[in-house]
């Protein structure tokens, strides 16, 4: 059984879009990497940052299913806080990882 402070994956919408609005999060790209007025590199903005435009659930989710993305993500940290830890990895990529137990949700690692 998983314990609530390692991360799991998931690639399931309405939990990416639950878990990320109950921690203040909105979907956002990377401003200067979109294409065509389709999104960028994706990330979940916690705050406002010059370098992230918002954009709408449904243009982040085109572009995660369209770059075969997973959502790897944290519920508590080990001490039972909530954590804002997630990181956007292709789907079938190890869920372990070196600094899977730390919370750094405003600077995810993102593939593409």
């Amino acid at each position: 059984m998983t314990a609530r402070h390692e991360a799991r994956q998931t690639t399931n919408h309405d939990e990416i879009r639950t878990w990320a609005e109950a921690r203040g999060g909105r979907p956002a790209s990377v401003r200067g990497t979109e294409d065509n007025e389709e999104a960028g590199v994706l990330r979940i903005a916690f705050s406002d940052d010059e370098n992230l435009e918002t954009i709408e659930w449904d243009e982040f989710f085109d572009k995660f299913e369209e770059e075969h993305l997973a959502f790897l993500y944290q519920d508590r940290t080990a001490d039972g806080g909530e954590s804002r830890f997630f990181k956007l990895v292709q789907r079938g990529e190890p869920r372990h990882g070196r600094d899977h137990g730390r919370d750094h949700g405003r600077h995810p690692g993102t593939r593409h």
